[in-house]
């Protein structure tokens, strides 16, 4: 991969090239970048990537370069170098889309079942920034669900569920086992949701929620908060939601205005 040049330019003269001389810890994250894409868009259906000579064409890099890119991957978890077979992909990343307003199982269902572990769901007295978020009085309770989300068995991400409780009393008499949240609110309120504010930040996983999602203590998770309302916009679902870092990528598509 030929090195980039940097741009200098005075106002109104033509911008001059400069070849920058790169670190190959900075080609290799290059590489490993463009490879990280691939492996997550499924371009190596078979697991078998590509010998290092022919990453060593395809990328105009050195055998050391490729082979440091692919040590980054392994760090990763995407991929493991097997001696005589060569270098294979060993994790899949699920896409969640952020286009639209779905639940975990509707967003992924065509790679399996989802499943969760109810780990408590009732009343509660929130903290007074959650009855705020939720437009509640201070002190008056609201239902606090939380669930354990597993794909194909597969732990995949913690939910901690706040809702009004004319709402949320409606879901604790539902399957909370073997169904989305937002699907459950629209069919026993018979209202239909509309937005969602969301923040997403990458944490990192503390003692409990590691052992709770089986994996180890500080490993990347994506923590995102979202608060869904009514179509007509009435706060009704704040959510606080640990993602596997290692199992779940986040997509998007956008336009400029």
């Amino acid at each position: 991969m030929p090195s980039p040049a940097a741009a200098s330019a005075v106002p109104g003269e033509p911008v001059a090239l400069t070849r920058v001389r790169r670190l190959r810890a900075d080609r290799a994250r290059q590489v490993a970048d463009v490879l990280r894409a691939q492996i997550l868009r499924g371009d190596y259906p078979h697991r078998t990537l590509p010998d290092e000579r022919a990453l060593m064409l395809e990328f105009g890099e050195s055998r050391n370069t490729v082979r440091d890119a692919l040590d980054l991957l392994r760090c990763d978890g995407l991929v493991e170098r097997q001696q005589g077979v060569g270098t294979l992909v060993t994790a899949k990343k699920y896409a969640h889309g952020l286009n639209r307003l779905m639940g975990l199982a509707e967003t992924l269902r065509e790679h399996g079942p989802i499943t969760n572990e109810v780990r408590t769901a009732g009343p509660i007295t929130p903290p007074r920034v959650v009855a705020q978020r939720l437009g509640v009085p201070a002190g008056e309770q609201v239902i606090y669900i939380e669930r354990l989300r597993r794909l194909s068995g597969l732990p995949l991400s913690l939910d901690l569920t706040y809702l009004p409780s004319d709402v949320g009393a409606q879901l604790l008499a539902e399957d909370l086992v073997n169904e989305d949240v937002f699907a459950l609110i629209e069919r026993t309120s018979g209202r239909a949701l509309g937005t969602a504010e969301i923040e997403m930040e990458a944490v990192n996983a503390d003692p409990h929620s590691a052992d709770v999602l089986e994996i180890p203590r500080g490993a990347a998770m994506l923590l995102l908060e979202r608060l869904s309302h009514f179509d007509d916009g009435r706060p009704v679902d704040l959510e606080y939601i640990r993602f596997r870092g290692d199992r779940l990528t986040m997509r998007a598509e956008m336009r400029r205005a």
